[in-house]
């Protein structure tokens, strides 16, 4: 037996979000995690609307997330680091609506462990290697390659294992086509450890450490270690090749430091406070989030404080090395987790806290009076640079998307008065904090409204044909009469459509290719699409009790438990079976399961009894309604149902035939 559960409302905070072209055509999506499952969003590029494509439940822990794409490839991959031990890269299928999984390989045990990788990946920008890292000691690098047909393919892994080293962040160094390079925040605490007297901890610095991956002899190498002066907590990678100068921007507190190979020099620049900020003024500042937008012509980076302050972070070149690096306020959202810089002009925040938000960046902050900061300007060490806060200004908010993230509390209660309770929550963090409603159910748009003559007990949809999109019919049952409303431009009662409105209904359902049929206590009716009308009543006082409908098939159950078996043939018409079928008891319910595909009718009729039985009836004409099987019951059946699962799309094997039952006591 293998057992999951799922939600009945999926979680509204994002974990991780990367953006790319997964489904091969010029439009980007955004891919997000949700803790345990992964949600692909569209932007519409004209409404700004964000669109979700799909959603999948992976039932694990979503650690890291990256996208990449193959050298001369038309679309992005996925890869993913989870609480699974294993390393899954996943595509897109637009014609399938589905994320494939290409690879998936095992390196470790399950669970979010410090020494299992997972919690950290970096890509090669060029899309031949990714490493995979744990937080303390652990590290894998997989070369990625095409085949002789350009499917992905993945190597075995290349160990990058450094004991007694604590990771905080790592990133692929963009080389042009020169071996992969991956840079590390890393600690070594090997000296702390050991050190009873505890001075070593205060004197053990953070480390910037390359690891090389050389294709030519497969294996990966520690080629540089450097330790900083700063303690930081995420690194930048530059564009290089024929985009930029490479290397790396280290984010430390209140620091942002440019760094690279060979005869760079190290580029230092504080990073701006607030204005007469209200906030501990010896706190350090940090950033938290980052994105890259890169053309042919140029780059730059959006990097985000903890206050939620972004800064436009630009490098000036001088034939191939950096000497100035240029900070300048843009604008202020909500804290991220990520952000997404779009093609399309886009910039998608996902929120730390509250609601996630769709910007149109209006300008790039060139033209404006806002003062440019820069490396190259003096000041005394520990001083930094002060600019004042303002509303957006180079951004427009075109979408947002609700997210309960953090929810702090949550009362029950019926304040509306509506039978049901409502959820009460209060959601969120300082100014944007909100007491937000749920209520059970699915929102829906009231389209159009009718009033009813009384409280009816049972309604049904119908289409006119089987290939029909739409349905056409409403068809409403009350206690003593059927009301039928016709499906347009407006909804109103018609009087012509063939079904019988001086009687309750029982069933209603389309038949066939262009037919439906009612059941009602009396009788059942056949209506054919040029409104010929066939009926059949019900002799003596006996009455319909219950029925079960499918395509081409109609069981009813008369008072007494008397079955009576109906069969569409060939020319459309409704043919009853000559052999009623006399049950032991009441009948209480019965279930008619969907023709096998490939077949005309279905074999098997369920019917539960009073008896505390359910009975499988053969429907097969050579066996004349005969019992199958009998199954007992704790308690009364209150209702059946015949569903075939487990059918593959892939292949022709059909799936098996399951009967649920619900039973008057709520299993």
């Amino acid at each position: 037996m293998y057992l999951y559960n799922l939600t009945l409302q999926r979680a509204t905070g994002i974990t991780h979000a990367v953006h790319g072209n997964f489904s091969g055509s010029k439009t980007q999506e955004v891919l997000v995690s949700r803790g345990k499952c992964l949600e692909l969003l569209r932007p519409d590029p004209n409404t700004g609307k964000v669109h979700t494509l799909l959603t999948v439940e992976i039932f694990g822990i979503v650690r890291s997330l990256m996208a990449f794409r193959l050298t001369g490839g038309n679309k992005d991959y996925i890869v993913v680091g989870s609480d699974s031990g294993r390393i899954v890269i996943l595509e897109y299928v637009p014609t399938k609506n589905i994320l494939e999984k290409v690879h998936q390989e095992t390196f470790g045990k399950s669970g979010c462990r410090r020494i299992v990788p997972g919690q950290y990946l970096a890509i090669d920008p060029k899309g031949r290697a990714v490493m995979i890292g744990a937080i303390e000691k652990q590290k894998l690098v997989y070369i990625l390659n095409r085949d002789a047909e350009a499917r992905l393919t993945i190597s075995s892994p290349l160990e990058a294992h450094k004991s007694n080293t604590l990771v905080y962040h790592m990133v692929g160094v963009d080389v042009g086509f020169e071996n992969p390079l991956f840079a590390c925040l890393e600690i070594d605490y090997e000296e702390a450890d050991t050190d009873v007297t505890g001075e070593a901890v205060h004197k053990t610095q953070q480390t910037l450490t390359f690891y090389e991956l050389d294709l030519g002899l497969n294996h990966v190498v520690r080629k540089y270690s450097e330790p900083l002066e700063e303690h930081a907590n995420f690194l930048v990678s530059v564009p290089g090749g024929n985009d930029g100068p490479s290397g790396v921007l280290i984010c430390s507190e209140n620091y942002l430091t440019y760094k690279n190979l060979g005869d760079q020099h190290d580029i230092r620049c504080p990073i701006p406070r607030r204005r007469n900020d209200l906030d501990d003024p010896e706190r350090g500042m940090i950033f938290v989030c980052s994105a890259t937008h890169k053309t042919k012509s140029m780059f730059f980076f959006l990097a985000q404080t903890e206050q939620g302050d972004i800064f436009k972070v630009t490098l000036e070149i001088d034939e191939d090395m950096v000497t100035e690096i240029k900070l300048k306020y843009f604008d202020t959202v909500p804290v991220a987790t990520a952000m997404c810089v779009m093609k399309t002009g886009f910039l998608f925040v996902a929120a730390e806290f509250g609601n996630h938000y769709l910007y149109q960046i209006a300008h790039l902050g060139d033209d404006d009076d806002e003062p440019e900061f820069s490396s190259a300007m003096p000041l005394e060490e520990g001083d930094t640079f002060f600019f004042a806060p303002r509303p957006l200004k180079n951004l427009v908010l075109v979408d947002e998307m609700d997210s309960l993230s953090p929810i702090l509390a949550c009362q029950v209660a019926d304040l509306a008065n509506e039978d049901t309770p409502q959820l009460y929550m209060a959601c969120g963090r300082g100014p944007r904090s909100s007491i937000r409603v749920l209520r059970h159910g699915l929102e829906v748009s009231e389209m159009a409204v009718s009033e009813l003559p009384g409280n009816p007990n049972a309604v049904w949809t119908v289409k006119k044909r089987v290939d029909d999109e739409y349905d056409a019919y409403i068809i409403v049952s009350f206690v003593n009469a059927t009301l039928v409303l016709s499906i347009g431009e407006t909804v109103e009662e018609v009087a012509d459509s063939g079904f019988l409105g001086i009687t309750p209904t029982l069933s209603c359902s389309a038949l066939g290719d262009d037919a439906a049929v009612q059941v009602y206590p009396n009788g059942v009716r056949h209506i054919r699409s040029d409104k010929r009308l066939q009926d059949w009543k019900v002799t003596g006082k006996k009455q319909i009790v219950k029925c079960a409908v499918n395509q081409r098939q109609v069981v009813i159950a008369l008072t007494g438990g008397e079955l009576v078996y109906f069969e569409m043939d060939a020319t459309g018409e409704l043919k009853e079976y000559d052999t009623h079928k006399e049950m032991a008891s009441d009948v209480v319910c019965m279930a008619l399961g969907n023709a096998p595909s490939g077949e005309q009718m279905s074999r098997f009729l369920a019917v539960g009894l009073a008896d505390n039985t359910v009975r499988i009836i053969s429907l097969d004409p050579d066996d004349g309604l005969s019992p199958l099987s009998m199954q007992a019951l704790p308690a009364a059946a209150e209702s059946l149902c015949i569903v075939e699962m487990g059918a593959s799309e892939e292949d022709s094997a059909r799936g098996t035939l399951y009967l649920n039952i619900g039973l008057t006591n709520g299993v």
